[in-house]
């Protein structure tokens, strides 16, 4: 079995190469790591690789990672389910919520904050049944009202793209989400801004790189399967 420092230099050598396919910077894609039901031990040993950026899915679980982590210079997000009566949680514990997937949330978080706060909007980019997000057509008759909540500032787009064995099978998706965050910018709504695609995961990075994305929220390639 592979070390999470073994997986590291995988991941960061097929992250060269794929931008070297699309003549991208290497040193432009933020790695992010999927720390659900990981054990303390590997998240430490992922941070000291230069990899300062975790993401967890519940907010039970980064409380108890947060307060054995709190010594590192760890910048924490939220990628999981967003609800209502854990948004105050999650905004205290938080740096960043990528999972943001409805105007309700908007609402909640815009009410909670007390000064402006990025957030990325997950897309359901299949318009899938099954998935939380704004569709891409959802969102677009929402741009008026999201653009008056004058406290929250969109960053960035954050996309789990229907799952497929095929990696290629994908690549239409994350094109669409590159296409969405041009469109949305060329729009110059006042609070969009977006810098950050969030969309490849382990299975599908290498083609979400070659598409346009800027971070990557990895798990299983970092380390390993999870402890069911």
């Amino acid at each position: 079995m592979r070390t999470v420092k073994e997986n590291y230099d995988i991941v960061k050598e097929r992250i060269e190469k794929a931008c070297d396919r699309v003549q991208r910077k290497a040193s432009d894609i933020k790695m992010l790591g999927v720390c659900k039901k990981q054990p303390v031990e590997k998240i430490i040993e992922l941070h000291g690789c230069g990899v300062k950026l975790m993401g967890e899915n519940r907010i039970q679980e980064a409380e108890i990672h947060q307060s054995k982590l709190n010594d590192l210079d760890i910048e924490w997000h939220f990628i999981g389910k967003l609800q209502k009566n854990k948004i105050n949680k999650i905004l205290k514990s938080f740096n960043f919520i990528q999972s943001v997937d409805g105007v309700k949330s908007l609402e909640h978080i815009n009410k909670r904050v007390t000064e402006e706060i990025e957030v990325f909007i997950e897309i359901n980019i299949g318009d899938e049944a099954s998935k939380s997000g704004f569709t891409v057509e959802g969102l677009k008759k929402a741009l008026d009202y999201i653009s008056h909540l004058n406290k929250i500032k969109i960053s960035g787009l954050m996309t789990i793209p229907p799952y497929s064995e095929y990696s290629e099978t994908v690549r239409p998706f994350f094109k669409r989400m590159r296409d969405l965050k041009e469109e949305l910018n060329r729009m110059n709504l006042s609070n969009f801004d977006i810098k950050d695609l969030s969309m490849g995961m382990s299975d599908d990075y290498e083609v979400a790189i070659e598409e346009g994305s800027t971070m990557l929220r990895i798990g299983t390639a970092f380390f390993g399967r999870r402890i069911q």
